[in-house]
């Protein structure tokens, strides 16, 4: 399936809870999987407590049932506590991709 359609989220962890926020990070694939929009899902550690989400959707349908399902009232509820600030996400159009 051909993906036109993405979200980029950016996330810092309070440097005491950057384990906590990989662990949540890491279990929120199962989650994803469950997404019938979503056609890709990347969790990945930029720095220390640095992370992020890229996944791609089939269509803005997808797209907006993503920001309104689990994992997004995870990161929310997460922000309180472990976050150092709100996750930053952006929608992104993919130029090009390929398998290789």
């Amino acid at each position: 399936m051909t993906s036109r359609l993405g979200l980029l989220a950016r996330i810092e962890a309070r440097p005491e809870h950057a384990e906590a926020v990989e662990r949540m990070l890491t279990d929120a694939v199962e989650l994803a999987r469950q997404e019938s929009g979503t056609v890709t899902w990347f969790a990945f550690r930029l720095g220390p407590a640095a992370f992020g989400i890229f996944d791609t959707f089939a269509d803005e349908q997808g797209r907006d049932d993503h920001l309104k399902g689990r994992i997004a009232a995870a990161l929310g509820e997460a922000a309180a506590t472990l976050l150092a600030a709100p996750p930053r996400i952006d929608h992104v159009d993919i130029l090009a991709a390929t398998p290789l």
